[in-house]
């Protein structure tokens, strides 16, 4: 399949400045002394409306290895309100900044680059993955980055994301831009899209494969719009759960095989104690949501893999549903952090409970060249300018966005923009 081919960027005219307004551009390649950024600070960790807070901070400056972007855009997910809140851990305890700059997607291009890097050049249009590490180990040399005791998390684990308008990443975080996109809608899929192919392709030996029943939890967000897409690209069968009728029409137009309403059952929660009247009653209706599945997938036919990340509200359910010999694999709590099941279901039917964090470059780059060639769609729901950033996120907070991601603006002026060029005549008008 023949990609887009890139727009070179167009000789213009800018002042030199130490700091320029947000939607402004800079002359190609220059780095001013200062940006605007959304900062968080410890003493306001708390909800996103108040934890983050516009200022005027220093421009990164970059290593050897390291690639300073100018952001056009970027994606918003629950690391920005984790950030905020503090919670699990306060961000401030791993890297020590005084500030923290959440946001762990985003579109941009690449405005200055150390003297080891080779793969890229100013004025390239990227999309950047979310995982750092420091590349010295046996895991980052052969093995898997994901466990190098040195991964961490660009935008959360480290202080300087993309809710500004420069951003610090390393070279191997780049990848090529699809220009069939605009900016937001570039900026708003990569960390969900690869999180859930290394859900689905990266655990051997339980990969995704044709015919596979998958349950999918939250299927009309984020990364449940992008599982439905990978297994039915993939040739599986998808079985959706929601929480709102009105996703329905949705979660089924990305290619779900079926679709199951939660709230039509009441086994949600922490597990009650085995052998006592409530967990009969728990088990019973756990054993209606099983029906559920079964009249999607046929009598008897237990799902594959449980695509789990609410965790505390439906991880006993998930272990229950999984077929023998099959996985749950888990990404994040989004529901809270303590998970109970009913141990039995899993030693005897001989289950496996994988957790599962981001994705390394190789999985990432293979889930963003699904999205080069034009096979998925980014399921971009809302944008955002960026003076509303804290409003995103609080939306998210309270479970009022819409189905698919969000993003926001950053230095593109305008939504509906697809290369360099046409920001800056934008911003101009």
């Amino acid at each position: 399949m023949a990609l887009d081919a890139p727009t070179p960027i167009a000789p213009y005219e800018a002042p030199v400045k130490d700091l320029y307004a947000i939607g402004e551009m800079p002359p190609l390649g220059h780095v001013p002394a200062q940006m605007h950024a959304w900062a968080i600070r410890r003493e306001r960790h708390g909800e996103p409306d108040s934890a983050m807070q516009l200022e005027v901070v220093e421009t990164p400056s970059i290593d050897s290895n390291e690639v300073l972007v100018l952001v056009m855009a970027a994606g918003v997910n629950y690391n920005g309100i984790w950030a905020g809140l503090g919670q699990p851990i306060s961000p401030f305890d791993g890297h020590g900044a005084p500030y923290h700059i959440a946001g762990s997607d985003a579109s941009g291009i690449v405005w200055a680059v150390g003297d080891k890097v080779k793969r890229w050049k100013v004025g390239d249009e990227v999309v950047i993955h979310c995982n750092q590490d420091d590349g010295d180990d046996e895991h980052c040399n052969g093995g898997d980055p994901m466990f190098s005791p040195t991964q961490r998390i660009w935008g959360y684990e480290t202080p300087d994301g993309s809710f500004a308008q420069f951003t610090r990443v390393q070279a191997q975080q780049l990848m090529t831009r699809p220009r069939h996109l605009t900016w937001e809608e570039s900026a708003c899929y990569t960390l969900t899209l690869a999180t859930a192919y290394r859900m689905l392709f990266g655990h051997e030996p339980h990969e995704l494969k044709p015919g596979m029943n998958v349950l999918v939890w939250g299927a009309s967000g984020g990364l449940g719009s992008y599982a439905i897409q990978l297994i039915n690209a993939a040739g599986g069968n998808a079985i959706g759960v929601i929480s709102e009728e009105d996703k329905r029409d949705f979660v089924m137009g990305l290619g779900a095989k079926g679709v199951i309403n939660r709230k039509e059952f009441r086994c949600w929660g922490q597990l009650p104690t085995v052998n006592t009247p409530e967990y009969k009653e728990w088990f019973n209706e756990a054993r209606k949501f099983g029906k559920a599945i079964w009249d999607i997938s046929g009598k008897g036919n237990n799902v594959d893999i449980v695509f789990e990340h609410p965790g505390e509200a439906t991880f006993p359910v998930s272990t229950l549903v999984c077929k023998k010999g099959g996985m749950i694999v888990i990404c994040a709590g989004t529901t809270g952090f303590n998970c109970t099941f009913d141990v039995r279901y899993l030693w005897m039917h001989q289950k496996r409970v994988q957790g599962s964090h981001f994705a390394h470059l190789k999985q990432a780059s293979a889930a963003n060249q699904l999205m080069l060639e034009r096979r998925l769609d980014p399921c971009m729901s809302e944008v955002f300018p960026w003076a509303d950033i804290p409003a995103a996120h609080m939306k998210m907070f309270r479970n009022q966005h819409k189905p698919g991601n969000m993003a926001v603006l950053v230095q593109s002026p305008v939504a509906g923009l697809r290369t360099f060029n046409d920001a800056l005549e934008a911003g101009r008008r």
